[in-house]
């Protein structure tokens, strides 16, 4: 672990950049939303129900009174990294980001629902470092491979199969489930009303 956090560490050091202590501490901020700041990391492959869970599961908590948001991969490559690729580094640097986000929004009291397919542990677990493991909840959406390349809604797993689409995840690009998740969901078992109960669970526990 201690070598694959390290890997994780700038190399450029900004020495005429200085950190400031704010006035007011995430407890505070915490406390005036009334409810515990955490990341809920959605990981799963492409179509297996992590973007549509995360959205249901913001609506349910937005009703039950509760701040959040949603950081979707797609949503995130059109606007904060879209100067990124899909190479092995660039899949990295991409969940190195999002975790930097996810850490200042819990800093500010919200709940952050994180849906990205962020197919290796390493960078999983560089994640949940810079998030803070009191703060990350790692949710494996187990939807099977096959039940994925049936629904297909973009047509991407089409296009891998017919090689126009290179390093695609589950197809030309490898996938490393979870080892110990925190929560299990398999979309082409389990309801949606369930899986959400099942979600909220962690959220408002």
């Amino acid at each position: 672990m201690d070598n694959i956090l390290n890997s994780a560490t700038p190399t450029i050091l900004h020495t005429n950049s200085v950190k400031h202590a704010g006035h007011v501490s995430p407890q505070e901020r915490a406390g005036l939303l009334g409810q515990k700041p955490l990341t809920l990391w959605l990981t799963g492959l492409s179509a297996a129900g992590k973007s549509t869970l995360a959205y249901a599961l913001e609506r349910s908590l937005i009703t039950s009174g509760r701040a959040c948001y949603v950081l979707d991969g797609d949503n995130v490559r059109h606007g904060l990294n879209r100067d990124l690729g899909f190479s092995s580094e660039d899949r990295s640097e991409n969940i190195r980001r999002i975790a930097e986000v996810a850490r200042m929004m819990n800093e500010a009291g919200l709940i952050v629902i994180s849906a990205f397919i962020s197919p290796m542990i390493a960078d999983r677990a560089i994640a949940k470092h810079i998030v803070g493991a009191s703060y990350f909840q790692e949710i494996y959406i187990s939807t099977p491979l096959a039940a994925c390349e049936a629904r297909d809604p973009k047509g991407l797993y089409a296009k891998a199969r017919a090689d126009q689409l290179s390093n695609f995840t589950g197809i030309s690009a490898a996938y490393e489930p979870p080892l110990q998740p925190d929560l299990t969901i398999d979309t082409s078992q389990m309801a949606l009303t369930e899986s959400i109960q099942k979600l909220l669970s962690i959220c408002i526990a």
